[in-house]
């Protein structure tokens, strides 16, 4: 069986791992609607503390990216500079194309919280940023989320996954070119961030859209993306594409948990 490299070593000033493997990739039908990010010599300090520094990482258009590492690796900074809400020591952050110096309009941040204003119901909620036909494509969204029937509810009658869900539809309401999401299944049961892993993963197949997921879970890493970066001492350790097939099938996988340890030698 023939197949090709799916990744080559990228010179940087930071030492790191890179795992290629000649698997032939199946070739899948889906939209690319996404945007590229790309950062060029990345850095970001803190008073005296270096938190990131000189990263160089594409991520292609419509890539799911999953970010894993330590407490204070830098990840949950990394989601920032990238969505524009703080800016890099040195270094240069786009998105399509464009140099990221503010908040950007294609780029939505899901938390690990929902973030939701109690005092507005959950179609408000989801269309809040909009204005014309607002609620409109507000509804679409939560149908797309499977809530269109909770459309009139308030915050506080809604489960915590239905809570994250109402936040996604909210994030994807504006059609993103890049969704970044910090950890936002962490505080769900785990039956719960199962469904959520399916409900995301045929979400971002039907839209296309440029994923970056910042997660300490590598099994849920593993089951979500396309690749994986390991964050070490403020530069990538390890960057491993995970090409397993879809729909994943999570512990039941014995490539999965193989691909999780050789994640775990390197966090």
């Amino acid at each position: 069986m023939r197949g090709r490299p799916l990744l080559r070593e990228v010179p940087g000033p930071t030492e790191r791992t890179v795992v290629s493997e000649l698997i032939p990739r199946k070739q899948e039908e889906r939209p690319v609607n996404g945007k590229t990010v790309l950062l060029d010599g990345l850095s970001k300090s803190f008073a005296s503390r270096r938190v990131l520094s000189r990263l160089n990482l594409e991520i292609p258009a419509g890539q799911l990216l999953a970010i894993v590492g330590r407490s204070g690796c830098g990840k949950s900074t990394l989601l920032r500079l990238i969505a524009g809400l703080d800016r890099p020591s040195s270094g240069v952050i786009s998105v399509g194309g464009a140099e990221v110096k503010s908040l950007q309009s294609n780029v939505r941040l899901l938390f690990q919280d929902a973030r939701l204003l109690p005092w507005h119901r959950v179609i408000s909620n989801v269309g809040i940023a909009r204005t014309k036909n607002w609620r409109d494509s507000a509804a679409a969204a939560l149908a797309d989320v499977g809530l269109a029937d909770r459309a009139n509810d308030w915050p506080a009658v809604l489960s915590g996954g239905q809570a994250q869900r109402v936040a996604l539809a909210r994030a994807l309401v504006s059609r993103p070119g890049v969704l970044l999401l910090d950890e936002p299944f962490g505080a769900l049961d785990a039956l719960t961030r199962m469904e959520m892993h399916r409900l995301l993963e045929r979400i971002w197949h039907e839209h296309g859209f440029t994923t970056v997921l910042i997660t300490h879970d590598v099994a849920e890493a593993v089951a979500l993306a396309d690749r994986v970066i390991v964050l070490r001492d403020g530069g990538i350790a390890l960057d491993m594409p995970i090409d397993l097939p879809r729909p994943r099938r999570g512990a039941a996988d014995t490539a999965a948990v193989s691909l999780q340890a050789r994640i775990l030698d390197e966090v």
